[in-house]
């Protein structure tokens, strides 16, 4: 009987666990994300939509503005799935890379600013709580996080690019 007992306690404190979690998400992140996609949304229509648009139809014609600024952009502004219409702005043969870019920045922007991927939040908390578990600061990690997706997208966006144009050659 005991260890019935001690089955369905452990069952039930899984539960409990993931309720303080949810808590804990109710009165920090979620406001906090609330917050900053209000920000970013005001920000735009401030600026003008039309101002915005203008701006990165232009720094698509440099490759490395439109595999780094860009997809940075259309992550921070408008966020994990819409960014991608930020592709609109490219030529056709451009498109792909600007895709692999985005997509690939999803995660580096979150530690900085959580809006811009909410959905995936999970993967920032998990790696932040165990560093700062380890005595670290997780400021420093989210810039790190951040800088480094720069590269990577970067790097991603002119290899595709690439790989695209000879697959379309072929073709």
């Amino acid at each position: 009987m005991e260890i019935i007992s001690k089955a369905a306690e452990a069952f039930i404190s899984l539960f409990n666990a993931g309720g303080a979690t949810f808590m804990g998400w109710v009165t920090g992140i979620i406001p906090l994300v609330v917050c900053l996609m209000t920000f970013v949304n005001s920000i735009i229509k401030i600026v003008g939509t039309d101002k915005v648009e203008s701006f990165a139809q232009k720094i698509t014609k440099y490759t490395v503005l439109r595999y780094s600024l860009l997809p940075m952009l259309a992550v921070f502004f408008l966020a994990n799935p819409a960014c991608y219409t930020f592709g609109r702005f490219c030529k056709e043969e451009h498109k792909p890379a600007f895709y692999d870019a985005a997509v690939s920045f999803v995660h580096p922007i979150t530690g900085l600013f959580p809006h811009a991927n909410a959905g995936e939040l999970f993967v920032w908390t998990g790696i932040s709580a165990g560093v700062a578990e380890a005595g670290y600061a997780t400021a420093g990690l989210a810039v790190r996080y951040f800088l480094c997706g720069l590269v990577v997208i970067l790097i991603r966006g002119i290899l595709c690019e690439k790989i695209y144009a000879a697959m379309a050659k072929k073709a």
